[in-house]
């Protein structure tokens, strides 16, 4: 799977944001890089496109 950064704006918005919240909730830091691998990985697999995914969708990826 994919992990790198995906190139896009939004995502790169969205993503910014879910760190801050990890950090915030006083996550380890290696949790926070899984946490935030994971999130990568699902932006690499939709395209970026992940502020409307639905169940359905994330049902898909995790069965993937």
């Amino acid at each position: 799977m994919d992990t790198s950064m995906p190139n896009d704006p939004q995502f790169n918005e969205y993503y910014r944001k879910h760190l801050q919240y990890l950090k915030l909730a006083g996550l380890q830091p290696k949790t926070i890089e899984a946490y935030s691998r994971a999130i990568r990985r699902i932006g690499n697999y939709f395209d970026c496109r992940v502020e409307n995914l639905t169940t359905d969708q994330l049902l898909d990826y995790f069965t993937d």
